[in-house]
């Protein structure tokens, strides 16, 4: 009886009517003639109010109900969190302990959540506080501690305590490398059953490797296919394994294949800018997948910046009167920076201007730090999911060619990535016609003519598919766009067998990109065909397969994937 009187007593004090002015004092943002109240201070009031009433309920029923089951006393939980996977256990409802915690916390991720809203910012600065709102309530979720995870203390239980001490081991051995290990690091190793597709590296300078792959088809195209891959990581997201490899796709479509490594950049590198990525990097490599394959023109593929980077290239070639490139695809490739999706967050004139010097005068970018920042776009998969399955119940992460990717990754050199973020991401000047001068040419993305293929996957967080949309605009040549199912990774790496998820396309019609997706047919599968169908519009004819990769002036340097793949942020 003393709890239950206790329970009404602080229900009554928590939703007794406040006072006129909400017992709020006037935030900064109040009206400059020093009114004490706002509409927002009324709606954070009443907001307030609401939550209150809700948590002093939930607080009233957990009392009442102590000695047994909860009911669900929050149906309206806010909706990001209402199906959250990190509650499937059934002893989060069935345990009123753990019951009230989740719905704790969800109300209060609610409360937070719309409170931010009201705040009244300029629309970056809005996505910056939503973030952080976001950031901070993943954090503190009950789950993400032992003590108030109901998993890890019956794990804890039945192992004897053994689970901890694995945890505590993984801990330790994630401290040491510098990261949080998503995939068994045991189970992968690049060139043994990752990037095994075979070839030969066939160029080499300080900054790229450029590998051609054997042919296994009888005839091929006499356009070779070169592909442009993000320098940001590994080339091998394009060439896991056999059943996953783009790269083994295309070869075995017929197309003389070329990829470039690119040099996960040491110190002595540091000061190379945009223009020698370009120049020593994109430009290099169209011109020896043309000296290596005897054929004048080639076709080309660029995938997230290696995308930008390849568009940048082009429209170079463009203003210099030069046809080399027949055709370009570009996969999860950003040219127009208007909506920068979720990365935006962390790309602000203020990092810039903190930074700039350093990274001009050498300072790169560091990997490890570029792969914290895309984790924490998705901290719940990639952070804390493994903050409680390595370290609170002990696991050793399953192997997943995907993740132990994610986690190779690559620096790069300062004046390329302060050039990137300043002109791609805070300007966006590449869209606008001249308004950039790279190798000594004013870039027009306009000018680029040759047929573009342009993918874009719908639930992308890096590269918003609306924003890939805006490409069909700013390129010259006929358009062909393709809208594919998942995320920047998984959509793109999609092979055909086992069939899975599908792709919508369309042609392109006038009027925006959600008009398009209305009008356009979906197909179930993987987008791989579809693009290999129009790439072979495009191969240029048939001829007799090369017997082996490079020629008398390219030798081979040395069996793919390569060294600079192998080289590790340091």
């Amino acid at each position: 009886m003393q709890w239950r009187d206790a329970a009404n007593q602080w229900a009554r004090f928590w939703t007794q009517p406040l006072p006129d002015d909400g017992g709020a004092v006037a935030p900064r943002d109040a009206a400059a003639n020093g009114a004490a109240t706002t509409p927002a201070i009324d709606e954070r009031a009443q907001l307030t109010r609401r939550y209150a009433e809700r948590i002093a309920a939930l607080w009233q029923a957990t009392l009442l109900h102590a000695g047994g089951v909860v009911p669900e006393v929050a149906p309206e939980a806010t909706a990001p969190y209402a199906d959250d996977r990190r509650f499937d256990a059934p002893e989060w409802r069935s345990v009123a302990y753990f019951s009230w915690l989740r719905q704790a916390w969800m109300i209060h991720a609610d409360y937070v959540l719309e409170w931010v809203k009201t705040v009244a910012l300029p629309a970056p600065d809005a996505r910056r506080l939503a973030f952080m709102a976001r950031q901070y309530l993943d954090a503190i979720a009950p789950g993400n501690f032992a003590a108030t995870n109901p998993v890890v203390q019956k794990r804890a239980l039945e192992s004897q305590g053994a689970s901890l001490v694995h945890g505590a081991t993984n801990f330790v051995a994630d401290a040491r490398r510098g990261r949080i290990t998503m995939s068994d690091p045991d189970a992968f190793d690049v060139g043994r059953n990752l990037a095994t597709t075979p070839g030969s590296v066939v160029f080499r300078n300080d900054l790229i490797e450029v590998l051609q792959y054997d042919a296994t088809t009888p005839k091929v195209g006499k356009r070779p296919l070169v592909i442009i891959p993000p320098c940001i990581n590994k080339f091998y997201i394009l060439d896991l394994q056999a059943r996953n490899s783009f790269v083994r796709h295309a070869v075995g479509q017929g197309h003389t294949t070329f990829m470039v490594s690119w040099r996960n950049i040491p110190s002595q590198l540091g000061t190379l800018s945009w223009d020698d990525y370009l120049q020593s990097g994109v430009l290099q490599a169209i011109d020896v997948a043309k000296r290596a394959s005897g054929s004048s023109t080639v076709n080309a593929l660029g995938f997230c910046v290696g995308g930008t980077l390849l568009a940048s290239a082009l429209a170079v070639l463009a203003a210099r009167g030069d046809r080399s490139v027949a055709s370009v695809t570009l996969l999860a490739t950003m040219l127009d920076f208007a909506d920068p999706g979720e990365i935006g967050v962390y790309v602000t004139p203020e990092f810039l201007a903190m930074n700039e010097l350093a990274f001009m005068c050498g300072q790169r970018m560091q990997g490890d730090k570029l792969a914290a920042a895309f984790a924490s776009l998705r901290a719940n998969d990639l952070v804390w999911n493994y903050v409680v399955s390595n370290y609170l119940l002990g696991r050793t992460p399953p192997a997943f060619d995907l993740l132990h990717w994610n986690g190779d990754s690559a620096n790069l050199a300062g004046p390329m990535y302060a050039y990137y973020l300043r002109e791609m991401y805070l300007r966006n000047r590449l869209r606008e016609r001249g308004a950039l001068t790279m190798l000594g040419e004013p870039v027009d993305l306009s000018r680029i003519r040759c047929p573009a293929y342009v993918f874009a996957t719908r639930d992308d967080h890096i590269v918003p598919w609306k924003s890939a949309w805006r490409s069909t605009a700013l390129l010259g040549g006929d358009m062909t766009f393709v809208l594919g199912a998942s995320g920047h990774i998984a959509g793109v790496v999609n092979p055909p067998d086992p069939p899975r998820r599908n792709y919508w396309t369309h042609e392109l019609p006038a009027g925006d990109a959600d008009a398009w997706l209305a009008r356009a047919q979906r197909i179930d599968g993987s987008w791989w065909p579809h693009w290999s169908a129009w790439l072979a519009h495009h191969a240029g004819g048939t001829r007799k397969a090369p017997p082996h990769a490079g020629n008398a002036a390219l030798p081979a340097l040395g069996p793919a994937p390569g060294g600079y793949v192998r080289e590790e942020a340091a």
